[in-house]
């Protein structure tokens, strides 16, 4: 790609796509490359290849960017959050109920995250986010996965019920007290943005 890099004509200034080009592969189809700036090295580039030659490029980029977020979140899962190391389960319940605690710890960090790191509001996010959530809010989700981890835990006949129930009362108490403080602290850091 280098070699046709320095063939292609590029744009003037601090463009962030530098050029792009149609090509052939070796295997006879046509794709079109698309040559961006980098942002983290001077004076190098980054090469975007796209099998839709007819997208324009700042489409391809795009599209690039927002699939780019979605391999962060994946990388993130499966190596921070342990999403595939954690358990070994059989069951189609049982992977649906790890899957959804491990989303639900990705969730829980990234509104930490945006509360420290992001300035914008979370209206908007909210909204587009409860257009497409169900009518399950995340407390009855939780009940219910807990609900499930109860039933799994009685067959079992692991612990006692008595301290069943405890576990799942702390547990609930400490995401309660943990959802409330991070609301006062947000409300605090809004409070002072405005002073």
């Amino acid at each position: 790609m280098s070699k046709l890099y320095s063939l292609l004509r590029k744009r003037l200034g601090k463009a962030k796509i530098l050029t792009s080009a149609v090509v052939e592969s070796k295997e006879r189809q046509h794709v079109k490359i698309v040559f961006v700036r980098n942002r983290n090295k001077k004076r190098q580039w980054l090469g975007i290849v796209s099998t839709d030659i007819t997208l324009p490029d700042e489409e391809i980029v795009r599209i690039y960017g927002e699939r780019w977020d979605i391999e962060v979140f994946f990388k993130m899962m499966k190596h921070y959050l342990t999403l595939e190391r954690e358990t070994q389960l059989r069951d189609y319940d049982g992977m649906v109920a790890h899957i959804t605690i491990a989303m639900s710890r990705y969730i829980f960090l990234a509104f930490e995250q945006r509360c420290h790191d992001d300035p914008r509001t979370l209206g908007s996010l909210f909204f587009a986010c409860n257009d497409e959530m169900k009518e399950l809010s995340l407390v009855e989700a939780l009940q219910r996965i807990l609900g499930l981890a109860m039933e799994k835990v009685r067959a079992a006949g692991i612990v006692t019920e008595d301290v069943a129930l405890t576990l799942v009362d702390s547990i609930m108490a400490a995401a309660i007290d943990m959802l409330q403080t991070e609301q006062r602290v947000f409300r605090n850091n809004s409070v002072m943005a405005t002073i």
